[in-house]
């Protein structure tokens, strides 16, 4: 049986916490307009910033359970990285791994050669190896890195990265960074030992699958869903004060997860959708894609209160708390209403920071599909050993058509650029990752300012090495074929 909502609570540990150094703007006025994709050169009087990543094994706690993993420095999440626009990032990464890795940096805008794409930015770091990740943040808003080589980051690889304004427009009195993730890693084996099982199966019924609305969410049912790396039943705990107004960054780090996020008692005014400023929108709750970003502000009550993911079509949740006052903390499986309350919707979002695009000299569709197996996933009917290779010009506005005609969600993620969405009235959000549902169209418009040849792909981490890895690259193809992992 389940509570309904209410507050009380004990004071635990403080979360993943920003302190509000920027909180001497006006509420939720807009700011001068950030910088482009060009120029992501590092500037020669910048210094960097250095936090080195040392990706090895190691022996994590989940609760009541400890589990073998991977991760970065030994911590789940992996350390948070700080910076301001402009900043240079300096991050050596030393693999200690038994298996070659990368670091890819997901939505920062960034020189080709430190994307960490293997096979198409960079050959992936032997064991024993080195790479010296060196790149200039050239745009504010919530980010995070990971390891981009087979099922590694469906381990521990991963890790937060905010990049604050220096100018910032809002106005609050602190932050917290909501680190999202699915977990199974050394309680159904290891993420490899399940794409096996996947790649063995031949429907979408076995014992590893979900489904929700008619429309499957994704492929494995994880045994935990997590908040920072805690489980609900030792669930992340914020504190703070009431009356503070306080800002979210939501990341979902999941592999195969999407989560409807909401917090008890409380309304929830969206400000920025992966790291671009978005017009507030006042809502309960949202639904966040596998790589998706949300940030939003609240004004704290009194009282103890669960901030719940739920794990779409998966009949389970990752629980914390936020806390301004003593008493008892309500429980793991509390009804909260917000969750059935007004949801985000892309139509709802307006660009804040950032003009609208040029208008688009063509457009493009791409089909995302699946083999008749179940278990290949495809893009324009090709798979990542010969990619669909979208190709742009330098300077050109492309209009791209993602048409989903496969029965599953698929969080699309493009490299090294952003996108606008195309919304009802104009002037959408400037994104990386959208979610893209069952037997859905979406369109985006998008600017080719950043010359590379750049991944385009499901961010499903278990679709991905099924098959949905394509390619955005500039001019004619380059005459070696990527490798692929």
């Amino acid at each position: 049986m389940t509570q309904t909502w209410w507050s009380g609570g004990t004071i635990s540990r403080r979360g993943l916490l920003v302190t509000g150094a920027f909180a001497a703007g006006t509420a939720l006025t807009t700011g001068p307009a950030t910088g482009s994709a060009g120029g992501l050169a590092a500037p020669a009087a910048a210094r960097p910033r250095a936090t080195v990543l040392r990706a090895r094994p190691t022996t994590v706690g989940l609760g009541r359970r400890r589990v073998r993993t991977w991760t970065y420095n030994g911590e789940l999440p992996g350390p948070m990285i700080s910076a301001s626009t402009g900043d240079v990032i300096r991050a050596p990464l030393i693999n200690n791994l038994p298996e070659a890795t990368t670091v890819h940096w997901h939505g920062i805008q960034i020189a080709h050669r430190m994307d960490g794409a293997p096979g198409y930015s960079q050959e992936a770091t032997r064991p024993g190896g080195t790479f010296d990740y060196v790149f200039r943040v050239p745009i504010p808003g919530t980010y995070f890195y990971h390891s981009h080589v087979g099922t590694q980051a469906d381990r521990g690889l991963y890790g937060p990265l905010v990049v604050q304004d220096p100018r910032e427009p809002l106005s609050y009195d602190e932050e917290y960074v909501v680190v999202l993730d699915d977990w199974l890693d050394g309680i159904l084996g290891t993420p490899d030992d399940v794409l096996r099982r996947l790649n063995a199966s031949t429907d979408h019924d076995d014992t590893l699958r979900s489904d929700v609305l008619g429309g499957v969410t994704a492929e494995v049912r994880h045994p935990l869903y997590l908040v920072n790396g805690r489980p609900p039943e030792t669930p992340e705990t914020f504190t703070g004060r009431p009356g503070r107004r306080v800002r979210f960054r939501v990341i979902n780090a999941a592999a195969d997860t999407a989560f409807r996020v909401a917090l008890g008692g409380h309304r929830m005014t969206v400000t920025h959708a992966d790291g671009c400023g978005v017009q507030p929108v006042t809502v309960d709750t949202f639904l966040v894609g596998m790589g998706e970003r949300y940030d939003f502000l609240v004004r704290l009550k009194d009282g103890v209160f669960p901030l719940v993911a739920m794990a779409e079509g998966k009949r389970a949740r990752a629980f914390a708390l936020v806390r301004t006052a003593r008493g008892r903390a309500p429980r793991q499986d509390i009804r909260v209403p917000q969750l059935d309350g007004r949801r985000l919707a892309y139509r709802d979002l307006k660009a804040r920071t950032r003009p609208d695009l040029p208008r688009p000299e063509r457009t493009v569709t791409v089909t995302l599909g699946m083999r008749p197996s179940g278990n290949e996933w495809t893009m324009n009917g090709k798979l990542a050993g010969d990619p669909y290779r979208l190709r742009v010009e330098r300077g050109e506005t492309l209009r791209v058509v993602l048409d989903n005609q496969s029965p599953m969600w698929h969080p699309m993620h493009l490299h090294g650029h952003t996108f606008q969405v195309r919304v009802p009235g104009g002037g959408g959000p400037h994104k990386d990752t959208v979610n893209v549902k069952p037997r859905e169209r979406v369109e985006f418009d998008v600017q080719a300012a950043n010359p590379g040849e750049w991944m385009f792909h499901c961010h499903n981490l278990y679709h991905q090495e099924q098959g949905m890895m394509g390619t955005f690259g500039y001019g004619r193809p380059p005459g070696r074929r990527p490798m692929h992992h």
